[in-house]
């Protein structure tokens, strides 16, 4: 092999030679004349990016070869691709806003962003955001007027932000720039807070004004309230509450317009991988983890809405809003969506009237339970499709929809809590009645609190297949709450979803044990931005919580929340049912990403489920505490007692056992009463 300094020094003795054949390789292909014409017509242009223009240019993309001499360490090329090195890097040049229709027909919110690249303005991507507000269900026509036109001025306000003045605030901005961006969009955001609080003080000041207004009152003696006879007391309660509740805490506010601010955030970081020609998710992994991205990603694991019980529904049953199903953690995305196909379809065949007038027979290992499931009618079916992309069915008791699900599994010789395991969302906030203290969980049917916390345990106990509860109770119920955590935390995840905090209060309090629970469905929407939502999963993997990424109730087709999963590292994406395009879409999204991931060998294979032993971690605080002194023999000064009993109600580091699933028993198959 030639030594390197000898190699150098022949170059340089036939370095006159080379000049001499490139000088007569470029002049008889006329490369002096193109050039000299398109640097004379560029000066008369002055673009603002030179370099941009010259690679954009039709002269230059002639094929040159370069000089091995001054470029020996640079592959051949055109002179495109050699200007593009030296280009401007693309801007932000135009936002459009537009007024859109969601999965449910309902408005919602489009954000196209366009840049300038290399002088020319380029529409790079848009995105659909969803809006926050839930979809009613058996509400009256007021309450329904009421949403639409709240919704309708959202989106309008968002349109005047985004068309107007955000415009303007985002202009020349690099959307590389994630950082920046999303501190331009908080403080715009902060900048309308204070003007909103400025016009309702202003409101209510004179309203305060014209009450003080001298006005005559008739005497009271002469009033009598309507449908009510003179000497009855008003405000008489005609039941009491057994046992005091929490009373509900207030929503908290949502400014009008504020989608504008997830919207562009999102959008922002969607265009920014555009342009580096990468994938949504791998962005998102790098903002997350720059600069120690880790080699492997983990797909989230798929929760499919199979099953809708809930208020919406023609039976008793209210406390199922969402049966879900979860594949075992060893099969691909892939394997376990084509499993979860054939359940449903399994399930639609029990579902479906039986055409020889007999109805499905349920099974069940127990004699005496497959003689009970037999004699109970079987569950009528609504001939429609939840928004949630499931099928809607009425059940009259806790345990009729579990008893099905075990039966479409063993038809397919499937076994609960071994190939594929059940979550189920509660949502408790929309079963309180307020006025009895309770929640009714069926009709007719109503529990404490803590009745409802033994009513769980009895369930997981019966059905350990189940492996997640969402929103079993209030966010007002914490007591409740860290009981259930106790009680079954160590094999069953327990989730909030409503009961929890908004994002940004999440991220502003550094605290998401409030209530205790063992993760959080994330939604984005309204003013989160994607600087939040890193920042909130930092927090959540640094507590030994689990992060799942749910869409809201009115989704759009816009896939953009499978890739926020995949690239925060979500443990479960909660996407509805294999049903509705607008779900489909991000499911076979769900399957793109895993493939790719495969084929560059950056697929991390799934992790067994932990849980975290609420109990155990109590019981070590509790030890802590009885090691120091008490009181007596040498008392702490007031403000040391504090920390500690908020340390015993919402632990902020978890340190407990971990349960696997494939240790866990058999399904006990019995019926919960």
């Amino acid at each position: 092999m030639e030594p390197g300094g000898e190699r150098e020094l022949r170059q340089r003795r036939h370095l006159p030679e080379l000049r001499h054949q490139a000088a007569e390789y470029y002049r008889s292909n006329e490369v002096p004349q193109r050039l000299k014409e398109a640097l004379n017509a560029t000066f008369y242009l002055r673009p603002p990016d030179l370099y941009g223009h010259l690679a954009d240019a039709p002269t230059a993309t002639t094929v040159v070869q370069t000089s091995a001499m001054h470029h020996k360490n640079e592959d051949k090329g055109s002179l495109a691709n050699y200007f593009s090195k030296f280009s401007k890097p693309p801007v932000i040049c135009k936002l459009i806003g537009r007024k859109v229709l969601d999965g449910v027909g309902r408005p919602t919110l489009e954000v196209e962003i366009f840049c300038t690249v290399k002088n020319h303005e380029k529409s790079i991507c848009s995105i659909v955001i969803s809006s926050h507000s839930e979809i009613l269900e058996n509400a009256s026509p007021e309450a329904i007027d009421a949403d639409e036109n709240e919704r309708n001025d959202s989106i309008n306000r968002a349109l005047e932000w985004v068309n107007g003045s955000l415009n303007e605030m985002l202009r020349d901005l690099q959307p590389a720039d994630q950082c920046k961006a999303d501190e331009l969009l908080g403080e715009y955001f902060a900048k309308k807070v204070e003007e909103e609080k400025e016009r309702k003080a202003i409101e209510k000041e004179e309203q305060e004004a014209a009450i003080s207004a001298p006005a005559y009152v008739p005497a009271l003696s002469a009033v009598t309230p309507s449908g009510k006879k003179k000497g009855v007391k008003l405000g008489k309660k005609s039941s009491v509450a057994e046992k005091p509740i929490s009373p509900a805490e207030p929503i908290e506010p949502v400014l009008c317009g504020s989608i504008a601010i997830g919207g562009l955030s999102l959008a922002v970081a969607k265009t920014g991988a555009t342009i580096n020609n990468t994938p949504l998710y791998l962005h998102l992994a790098l903002m997350k983890h720059d600069p120690d991205l880790p080699k492997e990603l983990t797909m989230p694991l798929p929760m499919v809405t199979l099953l809708s019980c809930g208020k919406s529904s023609s039976g008793k049953l209210k406390l199922m809003k969402e049966v879900m199903l979860i594949p075992p953690t060893e099969l691909t995305v892939k394997q376990g969506i084509e499993r979860l196909l054939e359940i449903q379809k399994q399930m639609m065949r029990l579902l479906d009237p039986v055409s020889k007038g007999s109805s499905p027979q349920l099974t069940d290992s127990k004699k005496g339970s497959a003689r009970s499931a037999v004699k109970k009618a079987p569950p009528s079916v609504l001939k429609r499709i939840s928004h949630l992309g499931c099928l809607i069915t009425g059940c009259d008791s806790l345990e009729q929809p579990l008893i099905l699900l075990q039966t479409a599994c063993r038809n397919l010789g499937l076994e609960l809590g071994i190939d594929v395991h059940l979550a189920i969302n509660c949502a408790a906030h929309e079963l309180m009645d307020y006025t009895k203290g309770k929640y009714e969980i069926l009709t007719g049917t109503l529990k404490s609190p803590d009745e409802m916390v033994d009513m769980y345990v009895d369930l997981i106990n019966k059905y350990p297949s189940i492996i997640a509860l969402i929103d079993p109770l209030r966010k007002e119920d914490g007591q409740q709450w860290s009981n259930i955590c106790n009680a079954v935390g160590s094999r069953c995840y327990l989730i909030a979803e409503d009961a929890a905090k908004s994002i940004s209060k999440l991220v502003e309090d550094q605290n998401i044990n409030v209530p205790k629970c063992s993760g959080l469905i994330i939604k984005y929407t309204n003013q989160t931005k994607i600087s939040d939502l890193t920042e909130l999963t930092r927090l959540i993997d640094g507590q030994r919580h689990i992060a799942i990424l749910g869409s809201p109730a009115g989704e759009s087709s816009d896939d953009s929340l499978v890739d926020l999963a995949v690239g925060l590292g979500a443990r479960f994406i909660k996407l509805g049912g294999l049903s509705r395009g607008e779900r489909v879409t991000k499911y076979n999204r769900l399957l793109a990403i895993e493939e790719e991931l495969a084929k560059n060998g950056t697929l991390r294979s799934g992790e067994n489920h932990e849980f975290v032993d609420f109990a155990e971690e109590a019981l070590t605080v509790e030890e802590v505490l009885d090691a120091f002194p008490t009181t007596e023999q040498d008392p702490w000064p007031s403000e040391h007692s504090q920390p500690l009993l908020a340390q015993d109600q919402n632990p902020v580091s978890l340190h407990g056992s971990t349960l696997h699933l494939n240790e866990a028993t058999n399904l006990d198959p019995s019926i919960f009463p």
